[in-house]
């Protein structure tokens, strides 16, 4: 597999009516999914944010951990929050991620099914066969139409036991990154 970054969307990002919003940025997902990216191997947590007080709360949660007290306090956290980057679109972001690579797959994730999803199977094998991938998870109720229009593979939602479909960001992209991602055999965590 090649280089898989993740992203973390607050915009173009959806609310309960289907209106595009911007959502805020909680940082405990970007401690949580830091620390994803890091033990799953992912290259860059990319927090997109286009609000500048959003994207100083970060950087000074990222600076806290990485220069200051924290660090030292607890290196493991350091490690993976230094793979943060925060930028301001989603285009920002395929611009950083397209400095040393002419082709990056792009992965959607979603808790609403379509007929374009593909089973995590057939996502991970997507994502071996390129030389440079990011998934995008949406926050608030869930990436734009514009974004999932725009992206090469659409992941299947994850599904529980009954119709309801509702987790926090932070959980979808455990369950995800291990499915697409970890070591173990998809066939038998189905």
């Amino acid at each position: 597999m090649g280089s898989v970054s993740i992203g973390l969307i607050h915009h173009p990002v959806v609310n309960k009516y289907n209106e595009v919003v911007t959502s805020s940025v909680t940082t405990i997902d970007v401690h949580d999914i830091a620390r994803l990216c890091r033990t799953y191997g992912a290259a860059t947590l990319y927090v997109v944010t286009p609000l500048k007080p959003q994207q100083r709360l970060v950087e000074r949660v990222m600076k806290h951990w990485t220069q200051g007290f924290g660090g030292e306090y607890n290196p493991d956290r350091k490690e993976a929050l230094t793979l943060v980057k925060v930028v301001d679109t989603i285009d920002d972001m395929m611009d950083n991620l397209s400095l040393d690579s002419d082709r990056v797959t792009v992965a959607v994730t979603s808790a609403r099914d379509a007929d374009s999803s593909v089973s995590f199977a057939e996502g991970r094998a997507s994502l071996e066969q390129a030389e440079k991938s990011v998934i995008l998870f949406g926050t608030a109720h869930g990436l734009d139409a514009s974004v999932v229009e725009k992206a090469d593979i659409r992941i299947e939602p994850v599904k529980g036991i009954d119709n309801y479909n509702h987790l926090p960001v932070r959980c979808a992209a455990a369950i995800i990154m291990d499915r697409l991602l970890g070591r173990g055999d998809l066939e038998k965590k189905r």
